[in-house]
């Protein structure tokens, strides 16, 4: 199959509430033209700088996503560039982010990484450090939350459907309350081998790679798709 292809099939099959961001971090620029020919608009980078490049050459009604562990020097170069930041994981970050964003007056939409399975080699929080981020959020003028993102262990599907319901009860539970900054609208959880079963236990946005692109072609991480 091929890119087209890949991203009807994925788009015939998940629910009309749930958003496709296609993973393109080390694709060349012609796939992600592939992939909007076939009406794809979500795109997902790890790389501050190759998400900067390829915005300033593709067509300007794409939907940014920065997917990665985002560096506080480098915030500066997303701001009027970046969707949604999915990788917000310190209050140091956070108040760069508020720092950059509010020069041009500009909001930022984030989502709070969540480290569910507290593990050393992945970003994010613990969940018991959520609502000391909530605080700092809440003094914020520019930063507004949109919800959560996590990257959950690996596993087999009893496990990742574990993760994936913990991930929605905490989800939830800040649904519940009323803040200035924060409106849980979106659930980041879901990749390509497991967005099946994080839909099914609530995720309203997948992260989708390979599933899209096909395999990658370089030995290195793939934490994100």
């Amino acid at each position: 199959m091929n890119i087209g292809e890949n991203i009807a099939e994925i788009i015939e099959n998940i629910p009309n509430n749930v958003t496709l961001v296609a993973v393109s971090k080390t694709k060349p620029i012609e796939d992600l033209e592939l992939a909007y020919k076939k009406n794809q608009r979500d795109f997902g980078e790890n790389k501050v700088q190759e998400l900067i490049y390829k915005e300033e050459i593709l067509p300007k009604d794409i939907r940014w996503h920065f997917i990665g562990n985002l560096q506080t020097n480098k915030v500066k170069y997303l701001v009027g560039k970046v969707h949604l930041i999915h990788s917000l994981s310190s209050i140091k970050l956070l108040r760069k982010i508020e720092k950059e964003f509010s020069k041009d007056k500009i909001y930022a939409n984030l989502l709070i990484q969540i480290n569910i399975g507290k593990e050393e080699s992945k970003g994010g929080i613990f969940e018991e450090e959520l609502p000391t981020m909530i605080e700092e959020v809440e003094k914020c003028e520019y930063c507004k939350v949109k919800g959560l993102m996590t990257v959950i262990p690996k596993g087999n599907d009893e496990e990742n459907r574990y993760y994936f319901n913990k991930m929605k009860a905490i989800f939830d539970k800040v649904s519940k309350e009323n803040y200035k900054n924060i409106s849980m609208e979106i659930l980041s959880m879901g990749m390509t081998h497991d967005y099946k079963i994080a839909i099914e236990e609530g995720s309203n946005l997948i992260r989708v790679g390979e599933g899209i692109f096909g395999k990658r072609k370089y030995l290195g991480g793939d934490l994100n798709e």
